[in-house]
């Protein structure tokens, strides 16, 4: 999963691809349009036997603040490799409040960083 996010943040769509099931993969995938991605959070993951599931989020940056990409991945071992399957999105924004820490992942206070 987690390389899957840096291929996102680097616009790489031939990797993506690559690791994506032959079942559902798409014939190409355009990232032209892509949000600036900030930050990942693995939420939980888990594998039984060749199926797995991620459950993240993805934070970007906007030009009026933040917001987040939420999803329940699903993937299947294929020959010792993992590859997407597919999965169920959500999308908002955050709001994060001046004392919390900022979405960039600076460590930093929101007041203190991205304001």
């Amino acid at each position: 999963m987690r390389s899957r996010y840096t291929a996102f943040v680097l616009g790489d769509s031939e990797y993506l691809l690559s690791t994506w099931h032959p079942d559902t993969r798409p014939k190409e995938l355009g990232l032209d349009d892509g949000p600036g991605w900030v930050s990942l959070q693995v939420l939980s993951a888990s594998e039984r036997g060749d199926l797995g599931q991620v459950h993240f989020r993805a934070v970007y940056s906007l030009e009026s603040g933040w917001g987040y990409l939420e999803e329940e991945s699903g993937f299947r071992k294929l020959d010792g490799r993992w590859f997407y399957l597919a999965g169920k999105t959500t999308e908002g924004r955050l709001k994060p409040g001046r004392n919390e820490p900022c979405p960039c992942g600076s460590g930093r206070k929101h007041k203190a960083c991205c304001l």
